[in-house]
């Protein structure tokens, strides 16, 4: 066997591998960040839409038992798997709309993708009750 003359043998990595493995990560890391902030607020206005959903299903189960509608988010105490935050949820108009106003309200990024959901699906509402396109205030579903 030839030995190599003047060459050790060569045990880890050098301080410039290194560097170029970390930055390389910290690119990746930023690259998800910001992917995941996305995912987030559409997560979050989708939970909205879903318990708009819910609640409206509540509301109708009220009324096909009592034979009256809801005022108040309280009433759907007993048609709710999970409770609603009463500060963040309203019927408005006698009972006519069942709705959000709580502070994800105000995020942008959540609203954007309140609008888009919005866009799809033709059955979510502004406090005005027009289709909701502001990406502002609250948002309702209909009940009546």
């Amino acid at each position: 066997m030839k030995e190599l003359k003047g060459r050790t043998k060569r045990r880890g990595f050098t301080l410039v591998e290194l560097l170029i493995v970390i930055i390389i990560i910290g690119i990746l890391a930023g690259a998800m960040m910001l992917v995941a902030g996305s995912g987030t607020a559409k997560a979050q206005a989708t939970k909205i839409v879903s318990d708009l959903r819910t609640g409206k299903a509540a509301a109708l189960m009220c009324y096909a038992e009592e034979s009256e509608w809801p005022t108040d988010v309280a009433d759907l105490a007993a048609y709710l798997d999970k409770s609603l935050d009463h500060g963040e949820f309203q019927f408005i108009n006698s009972g006519d709309s069942f709705g959000y106003m709580g502070a994800l309200m105000q995020d942008s990024k959540v609203t954007a993708q309140l609008q888009k959901i919005a866009e799809k699906e033709k059955n979510l509402y502004d406090d005005a009750g027009a289709e909701y396109t502001s990406g502002k205030g609250e948002i309702y579903v209909k009940v009546k």
